[in-house]
C-alpha cells in the first residue's frame, strides 16, 4: 500500500498528468484499486484507510491511497490520473460532492467502477454509496439531546460548512431541536473540518455565549475542538457536548461527564465495504446501491466497549 500527498501548490508545479503519473507508484498486475481520501489528519479517515488496506490485503489486491489534503481540485486530478493508470476500481470520499462528478463520469466512461464512501454523491454513474444514514442518525442524536433538556437550553453548533455531509448532520439535528420549541439556537460557527480552525470557532462560540448549555459538533475535527474549548474555558459543569466521532480526548470528556453523547461510525467497516464492493464489481457481480454501515450513540453507559480502539 502506498500513501502520497499532492497539495494544490504541488499540482501547479507538476507539468500535467504525465508528471503526476511519474510521481505515482507502478501498479501490480492483479486487481488495483485507488482510494481518494480527504485528509490524513482525522483519525476517522485513517481508520477508514486501515479497513480498506486490510480488505485489500485479504483479497490479494493492490490499494493506493491518495491524500487530497482537503483540496477538492486535487481529488479530481487524482481520479483523472488513476484513470490513465487504468486502475480496476476507485473509491472516493468526496470533498465537493458536485464538483467530483465529472471525474466520476470520466472513470465510468473508461469502464472503471467507482464507489462513494461517507459523503453522498448526487445521482450519477457510481455503483454504490457506502456509509451511515447521516440524516437519520443526526435525528437520532438530536432526539437523545432533547431527551436531556433542562429549564434553560441554549445550543450552539460547531459545523463544517464546506462539507455536504456535515451540513446534512447539522440541518437534520436542528430540525429536531426546533420542533421541541424548547431550544434557543445561538448560532452556527464554521470549523471548516480543520481542527485548529474549529478550535478557534468553538472558543469564540463559548466566549460570545456565557450562558451556553450545549454544543453540537458535526464531525471529528469539530468534536475534538469543542471538547478542548469547553475544557480550556473551564465550562465542564455548565456545557454539555454532543456530536460525531470518538477520539481519546472525546472519551476523556465522556468520563469527565461533559461529553454526553457521540455518534460513533465504523470507518474501518466503510473502508472494508468499499474494497469488497470493488472486488465484486470487477468480478462481474452486482452490489447494493446503498451499503449501510451501522452507527452507535456512545454514552457513559457503553463507552467501555470502544476504549481499546483509542489507546
Amino acid at each position: 500500500m502506498t500513501r502520497f500527498t499532492i497539495t494544490r501548490r504541488g499540482l501547479a508545479v507538476l507539468a500535467g498528468s504525465a508528471a503526476l503519473l511519474a510521481a505515482m507508484p507502478a501498479m501490480a498486475k492483479d486487481k488495483t484499486f485507488a482510494l481518494v481520501q480527504i485528509n490524513q489528519q482525522a483519525l476517522f479517515f485513517n481508520q477508514m484507510n486501515e479497513g480498506a488496506e486490510a480488505a485489500a490485503k485479504a483479497a490479494g489486491d493492490t490499494l493506493t491511497i491518495f491524500n487530497a489534503n482537503n483540496d477538492p481540485a486535487a481529488q479530481n486530478s487524482a481520479i483523472e490520473t488513476f484513470i490513465q493508470q487504468k486502475v480496476d476500481g476507485i473509491a472516493v470520499v468526496a470533498i465537493d460532492v458536485n464538483g467530483i462528478m465529472p471525474a466520476v463520469q470520466q472513470a465510468a466512461d473508461a469502464g472503471i467502477p467507482v464507489v462513494a464512501i461517507d459523503a453522498i454523491l448526487p445521482e450519477g454513474p457510481q455503483k454504490a454509496q457506502i456509509g451511515v444514514d447521516n440524516g437519520k442518525t443526526a435525528a437520532d442524536i438530536a432526539t437523545f439531546y432533547t431527551g436531556q433538556l433542562g429549564d434553560a437550553n441554549k445550543l450552539g453548533v460547531v459545523g463544517a460548512l464546506n462539507s455536504f455531509i456535515q451540513n446534512i448532520r447539522k440541518d437534520e439535528f436542528l430540525k429536531v431541536t426546533d420542533a421541541t420549541g424548547k431550544v434557543e439556537q445561538v448560532g452556527v460557527v464554521d470549523g471548516q473540518n480543520v481542527q485548529d480552525v474549529a478550535l478557534g470557532a468553538a472558543e469564540n462560540l463559548l466566549t460570545a455565549n456565557p450562558d451556553l448549555t450545549a454544543i453540537y459538533a458535526t464531525g471529528e475535527p469539530q468534536m475534538v475542538a469543542s471538547v478542548a474549548a469547553v475544557q480550556s474555558q473551564g465550562r465542564q459543569d455548565s456545557v454539555k457536548v454532543y456530536g460525531w466521532d470518538l477520539t481519546k480526548s472525546v472519551i476523556d470528556g465522556i468520563d469527565a461527564g461533559y461529553v454526553a453523547g457521540v455518534v460513533q461510525q465504523d470507518p474501518a467497516g466503510m473502508g472494508k465495504a468499499a474494497v469488497e464492493a470493488l472486488d465484486k464489481l470487477t468480478a462481474g457481480e452486482t452490489v447494493e446501491a446503498v451499503i449501510s454501515v451501522p452507527a452507535t450513540i456512545v454514552t457513559k453507559e457503553n463507552v467501555d466497549q470502544f476504549r481499546d480502539m483509542f489507546k
